[in-house]
Formats: structure tokens, C-alpha cells, sequence
């Protein structure tokens, strides 16, 4: 076989990502010409033919999807030591981390602290979505990803999803509203208005078994992804809301909030999601331990 030129490489992996010369010779700024000659010329190499032609798209072939798994590993790992040296080659060594936007602030605090103040680490903390997390995850942009919703994994899946944390869940409202008297928890399912997280979380599923089991309808008052939304609707008086202690820890310090009751068998499982690697970042042993 002859020798494997990684350029060719590169730009096979872009033709079959976009599926067609034309995009792919754009985006490239090449001509569709020359593409296609260095295409040839991999193929040859490899002697097998990559794609198949389906009208105007190309179609990676049996051949032309292994090769493809293999330079996604190549230049995953390229990446990845370009990366991990650049860091290493400074005085100071930084972890990128993303996190769910919809997450407790305190429970990132809580994760970062053993590095928050080291003068020889710079912590670069992202939130967003999960797809946009992950795919950040997956191009080395983000060296963990913290979420309470683990990605789904399959045989070719990479992640490698840790639980760091569990915390319980309880009822909490103003004092105020509570009174000087405590009063069970189903009187306080019945008759108050409630604050819950929407329908398509974990935590919200639980809750609507524990209502299922007592039978009883609740009074929504509002509901929301957000856990900083939902300690802003407690802290305004909205209703009593069902959340992790954690999430407001300062109110309930303070006295501005009060945990009415906990949610026995109702847990928030928080998660570090990251990726097999060969030059994984040392800064996550600290955390991960």
C-alpha cells in the first residue's frame, strides 16, 4: 500500500461530512477539480473506492466509512495533543468547562471550588444546551460537560459519564407563607400553590409519581427548566417549589426561605460527562477523584 498522505485524509473527512464536491471544494476554498484528483489519488492509495455517487450526493461506501471512523480518530488525537501541549507549555494550565444552563450556580461552585483560587489554573466555564455542550465536548473545545441529564450511549459511544453528586429535593417556601405551624406534606401538596420543574425533567417525573401515589392534584402555580428561575419564584412568593436545598442554600442560611418537607425517594443526580482521550486533562483528576 502506499504511503498514507494525511492531507488526502483530511479532505475526504470534509467531503463526507458536507456529501457533495461542490460544498465541500467551497468550503475548502479549493476547485472542484483538484478535490476530486486528491480524492482519486487517496482511494488509490488505500485501494478502495470511498464514495459512491447518488445523483448529485456522494455516499460513503463500506470502505469509505471505516476510513472515515479512522481519520475521525486521527485527528481526535491530533487535536487532542496539540491541545494538552499548548496548555502544559504555559505557566498557567486551564480547564474548560461546560455546564447546563438550566443548572444550579451553587452546585458548579461546588464542583469548581477546589480549583477557584489557584493561581496556576484558569477555569473557562460555558453553559448551554446539551446538543451544544456535547458537540463542544466532542471537538475538544470543553474538557467536561456538568448536567443532570445523561446523553444517551450506545456500543460506539465515547462518553464517559461519572454521577458526582446526588442531592435531595424538598419543598421550600417563605416563611410567610408557611406559618409559625408545620403541617404534613400532603396538606401542603393540596393546598398550595406549587413551583415544579417542567414535565420532560427527571426531577419533575418523580414528583408526579409521589402525587400519583397520594392522589392528589396539585395547584401549579409555574413551572421551569431553569433551576436560577425557580429560586426566583420562591424568593418572590409564587408558591412553594420543588427543589434541591443546594439550589438555595444562601435563603435557607439566611432565613429569607424555609424547607417545609423533604421529598423522601425524590433525588437530583448531578453528572460529569467526558470524553475517552488519550491526553486527558490533568486538572479533571482533581475534580473527579
Amino acid at each position: 500500500m502506499a504511503h498514507l498522505n494525511l492531507h488526502h485524509l483530511r479532505l475526504f473527512r470534509a467531503v463526507a461530512h458536507d456529501g457533495t464536491l461542490t460544498g465541500a471544494a467551497r468550503a475548502l476554498n479549493l476547485s472542484q477539480s483538484a478535490l476530486s484528483t486528491q480524492i482519486k489519488a487517496l482511494e488509490a492509495a488505500l485501494g478502495q473506492d470511498l464514495f459512491e455517487r447518488r445523483g448529485r450526493r456522494l455516499i460513503l461506501t463500506e470502505a469509505g466509512r471505516i476510513a472515515l471512523d479512522h481519520a475521525e480518530s486521527i485527528f481526535r488525537t491530533a487535536e487532542d495533543l496539540s491541545a494538552t501541549l499548548r496548555e502544559r507549555g504555559g505557566g498557567r494550565r486551564a480547564l474548560r468547562v461546560g455546564a447546563l444552563a438550566t443548572l444550579s450556580r451553587n452546585f458548579q461552585m461546588q464542583f469548581l471550588r477546589p480549583l477557584i483560587g489557584r493561581r496556576d489554573v484558569e477555569v473557562v466555564l460555558r453553559s448551554g444546551s446539551q446538543p451544544e455542550l456535547l458537540r463542544g465536548l466532542e471537538s475538544m473545545a470543553l474538557d467536561v460537560v456538568l448536567t443532570n441529564l445523561a446523553p444517551a450511549r450506545d456500543a460506539a459511544s465515547r462518553y464517559l459519564i461519572q454521577r458526582i453528586d446526588e442531592q435531595p429535593v424538598s419543598l421550600i417556601g417563605t416563611p410567610e407563607r408557611l406559618g409559625p405551624t408545620p403541617r404534613p406534606l400532603p396538606a401542603l401538596l393540596s393546598d398550595m400553590p406549587l413551583i415544579l420543574p417542567t414535565p420532560e425533567t427527571a426531577l419533575r417525573a418523580g414528583f408526579d409519581a409521589l402525587i400519583a401515589r397520594l392522589g392528589i392534584s396539585p395547584q401549579i402555580a409555574a413551572e421551569a427548566d431553569d433551576m436560577a428561575m425557580l429560586r426566583l419564584l420562591v424568593r418572590e412568593d409564587a408558591g412553594l417549589a420543588v427543589i434541591p436545598p443546594i439550589v438555595v442554600r444562601d435563603e435557607l442560611h439566611t432565613g429569607r426561605l424555609t424547607e417545609a418537607a423533604r421529598l423522601d425517594g425524590i433525588t437530583e443526580t448531578f453528572l460529569a460527562v467526558t470524553l475517552e482521550r488519550r491526553f486527558p486533562n490533568p486538572l479533571l483528576a482533581d475534580l473527579l477523584a
